[in-house]
């Protein structure tokens, strides 16, 4: 007779059941980006002319764009309509990221976790509203109008797509600049005074990261350097505030000694002499 196996170890069945949760939340994400490039596949072309206004719209007369590779005319705006359908999912992947985290969060990890989820989200969004109406119009406009004399600007469609999509990643992020500050201070990796003096290294520092993030021209880099500033600025402002906050709550909560509660006790009797006297008799 085969003897029975061994039941799981608790651990080993915990790890098991976090592997399940994390697969089915994975699965539910993919579902979830797979509907919304179903529901946007059919206007993958209008989806490119939305995305080309910009530079269209700043094109010398009779200039446009061009697809030098025959498949491109299909497959970029392809592309594009699945990097759209991850964008408009990202609240919904969020939640499933939410949805698994969760039940392993303190209380007071919950209410710091919930807010900067829904905050990261909107300032990333803000980041990519910010390129398209304000920074991709005097982008392109500076562009095209210092091109040599003689030379039709004519960029390729893939060209193109590539170029927006750094500068949409670069801005989203950028604009998560000031969750980043917060962060770093609430978790007590560097403290907002600390920040505050070394200012200069900091915006030094960012002018690199932008250089990294944009397309390798200055003018970008200062476009998208000046706003992450800007943003580190907001958000120390704020770390400075919860700093404050978060002292005021710990003198508040801290235990008094023997001496404070004396001198306590003796405030309260001089405001209420009758309590003086039956505790003297």
């Amino acid at each position: 007779m085969t003897q029975p196996q061994d039941s799981p170890e608790p651990n080993e069945s915990t790890f098991i059941a976090h592997l399940m949760e994390l697969r089915n939340r994975l699965l539910y994400s993919v579902i979830g980006i797979f509907v919304v490039f179903c529901a946007l596949v059919p206007f993958s072309n209008k989806w490119y002319v939305l995305l080309a206004r910009p530079l269209m719209e700043v094109l010398p007369k009779g200039a446009g764009m061009i697809a030098t590779d025959l498949a491109s005319t299909f497959l970029t705006p392809l592309k594009l309509t699945v990097a759209l359908s991850i964008v408009v999912s990202i609240p919904y992947l969020l939640y499933q990221l939410w949805a698994f985290i969760a039940p392993g969060l303190y209380k007071n990890e919950r209410k710091l976790v919930l807010p900067l989820l829904v905050s990261s989200t909107l300032l990333f969004y803000t980041g990519m509203a910010f390129a398209y109406f304000f920074i991709f119009p005097v982008v392109f406009h500076f562009f095209t109008t210092n091109a040599p004399p003689g030379v039709t600007v004519m960029t390729d469609i893939k060209s193109y797509l590539d170029f927006v999509f750094s500068l949409f990643f670069a801005f989203g992020v950028a604009f998560e600049t000031p969750i980043a500050t917060i962060l770093l201070v609430k978790i007590g990796f560097v403290k907002a005074d600390k920040l505050s003096e070394k200012r200069p290294y900091v915006v030094l520092g960012i002018f690199i990261v932008a250089a990294f993030l944009t397309p390798p021209d200055a003018f970008s880099q200062i476009l998208l350097a000046v706003p992450m500033w800007l943003l580190f600025e907001a958000g120390l402002f704020f770390a400075h505030r919860l700093k404050s906050n978060s002292d005021e709550d710990a003198a508040m909560s801290r235990d008094l000694t023997a001496a404070e509660m004396d001198a306590e006790l003796d405030t309260y009797e001089k405001q209420n002499p009758v309590s003086r006297k039956k505790r003297i008799k």
